[in-house]
């Protein structure tokens, strides 16, 4: 019997990603969590892996479920691409890019912003890497983008991304002279460079122990002991690490909107006023309480 991938639980598994879990990813898609779920076990049936696997009282993506997140968005995108080419579409699609930085945190109340600013649009998210996104903006593949230390002067300030030292419970730093071990993503990356400069300017020795092109897999190596990882988490502490105050404070990320060309000024300022109060400290613990 031939089994299929099929658009619907494909979109389910990547808004899971795209929103930050289950649970967000149904209401995005306006679904039953029972459906999103459903969609998942559908999408392990056809390839004969598990996709996801329990981590605390969440879960997270195994290898395999990173491997086929990669492959459904690029069969969403060719999906999408031969509707529009056809004119079948009855709503237009606005694409919202970030990289994963706080994109659980951020994503879900701008799509909420934008839905209830135009209904008339349906929104999309694309995670990829700072550089990509800038090129989906400048071939018009992403409509807005939120961007990390931004030189574009087209592009809208919001604020700034506070950023947090994490390491796993108990963890200890080497005595000196050890360089300090750090857990990171691919180079390039804000976050990485920001984590090194911080750490130089300190005049603390650092050398990058584990490397991860997606933040599981930089909360995981956290988690096991490897070394710690400076974040941006909107103070919601990740599940099975703890934040850490021994080490050198680094300056926040700036956070901007960027906007493809021709896109209406209005929208990207929707998308840049949604995001504002999510970055001011005493809104974000005023919403957490």
């Amino acid at each position: 019997m031939q089994k299929n991938l099929d658009i619907a639980p494909l979109r389910s598994f990547v808004a899971i990603a795209d929103c930050g879990g289950f649970q967000r990813a149904a209401t995005h898609l306006h679904l039953s969590q029972g459906a999103v779920s459903q969609h998942v076990r559908r999408l392990e049936d056809a390839v004969g892996r598990q996709l996801f696997q329990r981590h605390g009282r969440g879960s997270r993506f195994t290898p395999d479920g990173d491997e086929l997140l990669a492959v459904a968005r690029r069969i969403l995108d060719l999906h999408d691409d031969a509707l529009r080419s056809f004119g079948a579409e009855t709503t237009s699609t606005i694409t919202i890019g970030s990289t994963e930085h706080a994109a659980a945190q951020l994503l879900p109340a701008l799509a909420t912003a934008l839905e209830r600013a135009a209904p008339q649009l349906s929104v999309r998210f694309r995670i990829d890497r700072g550089m990509a996104l800038r090129d989906g903006l400048a071939s018009r593949r992403i409509d807005l983008a939120l961007l990390l230390n931004s030189d574009d002067p087209s592009a809208i300030r919001v604020g700034e991304l506070e950023l947090t030292w994490y390491s796993a419970p108990g963890w200890q730093l080497p005595p000196r002279p050890d360089p300090v071990p750090i857990v990171a993503f691919d180079s390039p990356c804000a976050l990485r460079s920001r984590a090194l400069e911080t750490l130089s300017g300190a005049g603390l020795p650092a050398s990058i122990r584990a490397e991860a092109p997606q933040l599981g897999g930089v909360h995981a190596s956290v988690a096991t002991g490897v070394g710690v990882a400076l974040l941006a988490t909107l103070g919601q502490t990740p599940e099975g690490l703890v934040p850490r105050s021994d080490l050198p404070a680094a300056k926040p990320l700036r956070l901007s909107v960027g906007a493809r060309p021709g896109l209406p000024t209005a929208t990207a300022a929707i998308a840049a006023d949604a995001l504002r109060p999510l970055l001011t400290p005493h809104l974000r613990l005023a919403a957490g309480a």
